[in-house]
């Protein structure tokens, strides 16, 4: 679900960057006001957890490849805003470290990982607490709001996509860009996210619910948080278990090379060929000459500490600024 750069217009792209910019700066507000220097932590462990989950790729129907994302279960645990916040921040290290997900792309791939994914989840999660207020209820909602909002963050995605050659054509009449129309994006994102990558983003959000409520219980939307050190734990064995996203073959819909593209439909949008060009520092998480499954290690090693990294910063602001106000 990440799209790469030239996939979608700059005019797109644009749009759905200035559609961020209040959102961004609502959660920025939110965390400021209500995230504790204590709870800052426990952002870049959401952060951290959301980088690697999307490491994780597994096989889709039809060859392609797809990954669940952890906004769900950050926006149930910490609120949709800090899910924003924290999503953003994991999206914005995958596009600059490690060329996963577009630079021009940035806002759109977040307004649909970041936004709208936890606002669904959040809110489903909500209402169906209240309509089954107990225990399994709450789980049920868990994975609902897992299953129901990866399945809307992709269906946005799709109609992205679809848009394109609708809108953006050459001279020729010829797609400039994704070249893929309604008819075949929504059926092509929609199809294996319902059938595969809801139900594991669903599992995710409920099995990591679940443990959360037994090893932190009073971690909540404006709880606190005492026992941080099991959260470090999970981290770094995901850290180390990062190469099974390797075993899944083939790539994710809507994110092919142009050489991919040329043997699909004949041809080479000219968008896409002679579009925005960005070379990232570790492209693909790979590292040289260094085995695939090293690679993926230290990449995730990596992302996992500049996140932390950033959060620890953060957090001596965020203090700074507090202790102004006071």
């Amino acid at each position: 679900m990440h799209i790469p750069d030239n996939y979608l217009s700059p005019s797109t792209c644009a749009a759905f960057g200035v559609a961020m910019i209040p959102i961004w700066r609502r959660a920025s507000m939110k965390v400021k006001t209500e995230i504790t220097r204590q709870k800052m932590p426990l952002l870049g462990v959401a952060a951290a957890f959301s980088f690697l989950i999307m490491m994780f790729n597994i096989p889709l129907p039809g060859g392609t490849t797809g990954h669940a994302i952890g906004a769900a279960l950050v926006a149930i645990l910490l609120g949709p805003y800090c899910a924003v916040f924290t999503v953003t921040i994991a999206l914005a290290i995958q596009a600059l470290f490690f060329g996963d997900g577009g630079i021009l792309a940035f806002g759109v791939n977040c307004f649909n990982m970041a936004f709208i994914m936890p606002f669904t989840a959040h809110y489903l999660f909500n209402f169906i607490k209240k309509v089954l207020p107990k225990e399994k209820g709450e789980y049920f909602a868990a994975f609902l709001a897992g299953y129901i909002s990866v399945n809307m963050a992709a269906l946005f995605a799709a109609i992205e996509f679809g848009i394109q050659p609708l809108l953006f054509k050459d001279f020729s009449g010829l797609p400039l860009y994704s070249p893929y129309g309604l008819s075949i994006s929504i059926p092509a994102m929609a199809i294996p996210h319902l059938l595969v990558v809801g139900f594991l983003e669903g599992m995710i959000t409920l099995g990591a619910y679940s443990y959360i409520k037994k090893a932190s219980p009073e971690i909540s939307y404006k709880g606190s948080v005492n026992k941080i050190k099991p959260f470090y734990i999970v981290i770094g064995m995901l850290v180390l278990a990062t190469p099974l996203g390797l075993l899944a073959s083939g790539t994710a819909w809507g994110e092919w090379g142009a050489e991919e593209f040329k043997n699909f439909i004949g041809f080479v949008p000219k968008g896409m060929e002679e579009g925005f060009q960005f070379n990232s520092l570790i492209p693909d998480y790979t590292m040289g000459t260094l085995k695939e499954y090293v690679g993926y290690i230290i990449s995730a090693l990596v992302g996992v500490l500049i996140i932390f990294i950033i959060f620890r910063i953060l957090a001596k602001i965020n203090l700074k600024k507090r202790q102004k106000g006071d």
